[in-house]
């Protein structure tokens, strides 16, 4: 049997390698005891070490073809397990540079619905919550997401804050506080993988007999949510139109 490539070796070895980074950095931000920016710095260096792997992968395996070298299964192993590793965090990254580098973002954007509730689950280290402070974050949510804006919705305004209030439960959001008076919700929805937490707030008001929906979605952390929070919000209140 030939000797086994040296590149086929280190692939499979740097692909393990950025596996165990990658997981320790999600690991340690969802247990708490890794600060978010240390663990976007593993994320990045998995994801180096995942190429780099997937690199080695593809000469290993070219090397193996040639018969000069064995190893073709570590080759192979180590270029779709560095590819496993790497290619979500660019795929996340390049939808990031396509939006604008914001964390907060609301439908009404000259009277932002407040969050009170959520104020006590927020820390000085939190992003704040004034939306004045950044400066300009309604003229780059206005250039980055100019469609983006309230939904009216031709059902009673009472319904639709069931409704609004049974779809944040079916989402699984954590749900921080309920105002009938004031027609407000407040919850908190954490990310599947890094388990980020984006505080929401959704005020429904009527409008000539209809109920007009506004929504609010801001990140703790961070200065770009990657276009999660927009996303967030056209999803809910496309859901939310349909639900009646």
């Amino acid at each position: 049997m030939n000797e086994r490539s040296a590149f086929a070796r280190w692939s499979f070895r740097l692909a393990l390698l950025a596996a165990v980074v990658g997981v320790l950095a999600v690991l340690g931000h969802r247990l708490g005891v890794m600060d978010f920016r240390l663990a976007i710095f593993g994320l990045m260096g998995s994801t180096l070490i995942g190429l780099a792997a997937a690199l080695s992968g593809v000469a290993g395996i070219a090397i193996t073809l040639m018969g000069r070298k064995g190893g073709t299964v570590f080759a192979a192993a180590g270029l779709v397990l560095g590819l496993v590793v790497a290619v979500p965090v660019l795929l996340a990254a390049q939808a990031g540079s396509a939006v604008p580098r914001i964390h907060d973002i609301s439908t009404d954007l000259q009277d932002p619905p407040k969050f009170v509730a959520v104020r006590a689950l927020r820390t000085p280290q939190h992003n704040s919550l004034e939306r004045e402070e950044p400066g300009n974050l309604g003229e780059l949510q206005q250039a980055g997401y100019p469609d983006l804006g309230p939904a009216l919705i031709e059902r009673h305004p009472g319904q639709v804050f069931e409704e609004a209030l049974a779809l944040v439960k079916e989402r699984g959001w954590e749900v921080v506080a309920v105002s009938v008076e004031n027609g407000t919700i407040e919850a908190t929805d954490t990310t599947a993988l890094m388990g980020f937490k984006d505080d929401v707030v959704i005020r429904v008001r009527e409008e000539a007999g209809k109920a007009l929906v506004d929504m609010r979605s801001a990140s703790r952390v961070g200065q770009s949510d990657l276009g999660t929070n927009a996303k967030r919000i056209e999803a809910f209140l496309s859901d939310l139109k349909n639900a009646g």
